[in-house]
This record gives C-alpha cells, structure tokens and sequence, in this order.
C-alpha cells in the first residue's frame, strides 16, 4: 500500500535479482553539476529549472531526521528523492516545445531559402558560364586579330628588311669588285712611271705626263680607299641589319606559336575531348600588356635599320658613279698628255734628223773645199822656183817689165791668197769639227728622243686596255 502524496513506482523498476542492466547511479541535481543541452539561438535550460525542486535538493539530511522523528511519515521516499528533482514543470515542458517548434521551424525556412538559392544558383550559373565562356572567346577573336595584324606587319617589315639586305650585300660587292679592278689600272700607271725613269738625258724631264701620272696614281689610290671604307661602312650595316631580322624572325616565331594556341584555345567547347583540370593554372602570370610595344619597338627598329640601308645604298651608287667618271676623266687627260708628248718629241726628232742632214751636206762640202785648198797650196809652193826666191828673199828692185816681173807678182798675189786660204782652211776645220760635235749630239738626241717615243709608245700600248665603266661601278 503506498502513501498518499507518492510517486506511483510500478513494480518491475525495482531492485531484481536477475536484472540485466546495472543500477543506475544517484545524480544530484546542484547547479554545479547539471548542464543540459542548449540549442542554437536558445536560452539556457537553467533558466527555466523549476525553482522549487532547486530548493528542495538543497535541503540538508538533518532536517528529514528531525521530520521523523516527530513520527510523521516522509511524503517522498528517500529513494525517489533523487529522481523528483530531475524532472520539469508543465510550464518548462510547454516552453521546451515551443523552443523546438521554433528551432525547427527557423531551419526548415533557412533549408528553403538555401535551397531556393541553389536552385536559382543552378539556372543562373550556366548562364553566366555560358556569357563567360562568351567573352573569352570574343577576347581570344580579338586577339588573334591583333595577332594577325601585328603578323603581317611583322612579315611586311621581314621581306622589306629581307629585300633591303640583299640589295645592300649587291652595293658591297660591287664596290668591292670595283675597288679590286683599279688595281690594273694603278699598276699600269705604275710601271708607265716606271720605264719614263729610263729616259735619258734632257728628255728625262717632269713634263705634264709625269704630272698626270702622278695624279691618276694618286686618284686611283684615293678611290680605292674610298671605295672600301664605303664597303666596311655597309658591312657594319648588314650586321645591325641581321641584328634586325633576327629579332623580326624571333617576334613573328612567338607571334605563330601564340596565335596557334589562341586558336586552339578559341575552337574548344564543353564537349571537347582535349579539355582537362589544371591547378593553380589561374595563378601564373598573363600575357604583358607591353607586346604589342614589344612587336612595334622591332618594326621601328627595322625601320630605321631601312633608312640607314637605303642612305648607304644612295652614297655607293653616288660614289661609284662620281669614282668612275673621276677615273676615266684622269685616264683620258693623262692619254692626251701622252699623245702630246709622243708629238713632240717625233716632231723633235724629226727636225734633229733634218739639222744631221744638212750637217752632214755641210760637212762634206768642207772637205771639198779643203781639198780645192790643198791643190792650190801645191801649186803655189812649186812657183816659188830658185829664179824667184832671190828677188822675193833680198828685196832686189825688180828689173825692167819682163816676163819675169809678171811671174813675180803672180807670186806675190799666190802668196796673199795662199795665207787666206791658209786661214780659211782652219776656220773650215774648226767649223768641220763643231758640226761633227753637233753631229754626233743631234745623233745623241735623236737617239733619247727615240728612246723617249719608244717608252710613250709602250706606256700608251699597256694604256689600251682600261675598265669599261660597267666595271668601273661594280657590275
């Protein structure tokens, strides 16, 4: 029979023997030791603990002695004492439930609104991929536009500079060929001078032959020079030229390889078989906004490399053409000279020839009149007879006018004409031996003045052949 006022225990939660399960240990319901699970966005179960039971628990064991030993019997078992103070009041189970309702329902519209939200998420996505996907592809087609025409500014510039190259590696040879093919020409007015220091006496003299020798040696040398300091001056473009094209070839490569992979990136879908995940591929570093400034830096480059080149090729032909006609005005002048010359001195010869000649009429009439002289002489000496030499010798007065006077003034007008032709013969042979002196110097000159014609005529013979001017510019 159980008390009023008591907690009806049914029977099978008491203590059995053969209970499987093992006793539950006594709780105490102290503040400090219950914790009970808050939800989120709750308040703390404590603060709806009922505070009576609170109370009661915290009622110490002397009291109860004291209540029984006035010989009232307790209203609670001290068995179930434990168990009272776990439990809630209406009040707390009501707000519990309404704290759960709550709870449950603040979920299930945060679920609905996520959901909501994924749902949209999951139609507006697409969307936006899809414009994404849009975009890139209409960046991508612009920029291999921009490849393309950064391209073929690139391939216009390289068969410009290509074309400008070659025509300046033309310009080098030729003046190249040019400047080797004065070298006969020098040589020749080299050995000219040469055999004019064989000429003999007066006539090796510094006429205007020597002079133009000397110019057109010197011309010849100074366009050699020039010729080939233009040849290094084009040399060293070529290399800044290569420099040039090696850097064009360089940027239209990288130009080729970047539209190849923009277009291969522009023509793939979503359902593409190439397509693969790359991480952190996002993070590396884009193409430089300075590419463009890049390709535009090289063509400028090229440019000017052009400008140099075609400066360069007008100052080659300029110069081959003034070199050239500078060469033959000097080749043409120093033959003029040569053929002057070679006038003057056969016109020289020519008239030393005639001089020997008359030298030689002169020479012999002299011997003529020597001999004329001579026979007088003999004549003369055989009349101064021993009839007459008394008379010439004393100084006799001469008898009466005989036979005899007219022989002895014969001998006397014999005498006269004897001493005159005495001296006429001594001016005859001074005069004979200063024509043989001029004989032998006119044979002299005529002689250097043969071998002098003989060495004009040579230098003009090895002067024949001359560099047409095709040559003369390089071709």
């Amino acid at each position: 029979m159980e008390f009023l006022g008591t907690t009806q225990v049914a029977g099978y939660c008491g203590r059995r023997a053969g209970c499987l399960f093992p006793d539950l240990a006594p709780t105490t319901t102290t503040k400090d030791t219950y914790q009970s699970y808050c939800p989120p966005g709750c308040q703390h179960l404590s603060s709806w603990r009922p505070g009576l039971l609170h109370k009661v628990g915290l009622v110490p064991d002397s009291s109860e002695k004291e209540f029984n030993s006035a010989g009232r019997p307790p209203t609670v078992l001290p068995a179930l004492r434990s168990s009272l103070h776990a439990r809630y009041s209406t009040r707390d189970w009501h707000r519990e439930n309404m704290v759960q309702l709550k709870a449950s329902e603040s979920s299930r519209y945060r679920a609905g609104r996520l959901n909501a939200d994924s749902m949209r998420l999951m139609q507006n996505r697409p969307q936006l991929t899809y414009l994404m996907q849009e975009d890139s592809r209409r960046y991508l087609g612009e920029r291999i536009t921009n490849i393309d025409f950064w391209r073929s500014e690139l391939i216009y510039e390289l068969e410009c500079l290509l074309k400008e190259t070659q025509a300046l590696e033309t310009a080098k040879q030729r003046l190249e060929r040019a400047a080797d093919e004065l070298q006969g020409p020098l040589k020749t007015a080299l050995e000219c001078l040469y055999h004019r220091e064989m000429r003999k006496g007066i006539d090796l003299v510094h006429d205007d032959v020597d002079k133009n020798l000397i110019k057109e040696v010197d011309a010849f040398k100074d366009c050699q020079e020039t010729l080939r300091k233009l040849a290094q001056k084009i040399k060293q473009q070529l290399g800044i030229n290569r420099g040039a094209q090696h850097a064009l070839e360089q940027d239209l490569s990288a130009k080729n390889t970047a539209c190849f992979i923009d277009e291969k990136c522009f023509n793939l879908r979503n359902t593409s078989n190439s397509i693969s995940f790359y991480h952190g591929v996002e993070k590396t570093d884009g193409y430089p906004e300075t590419w463009a400034k890049f390709s535009e830096d090289n063509i400028r480059y090229s440019q000017h490399a052009r400008t140099n080149s075609a400066k360069l090729l007008e100052e080659a032909e300029v110069g081959l053409e003034s070199k050239s006609e500078e060469m033959w005005n000097h080749f043409i002048s120093t033959n003029l000279a040569f053929n002057n010359r070679i006038a003057e001195v056969a016109d020289a010869k020519n008239k030393l020839q005639a001089q020997l000649a008359k030298v030689r009429l002169t020479k012999r009439c002299l011997h003529t009149l020597a001999l004329g002289i001579s026979q007088t002489r003999q004549q003369v000496t055989c009349l101064h007879s021993p009839v007459f030499m008394p008379y010439l010798n004393s100084r006799l007065p001469l008898p009466a006018p005989t036979p005899v006077l007219w022989l002895i003034t014969e001998v006397y007008t014999t005498d006269n004409t004897l001493q005159t032709l005495k001296r006429c013969l001594q001016e005859a042979c001074d005069t004979l031996q200063m024509l043989i002196l001029d004989k032998s110097n006119l044979e002299h000159e005529i002689s250097v003045k043969a071998n002098s014609f003989f060495i004009d005529k040579k230098c003009m013979d090895m002067r024949k052949v001359f560099p047409s001017t095709p040559r003369l510019i390089g071709y």
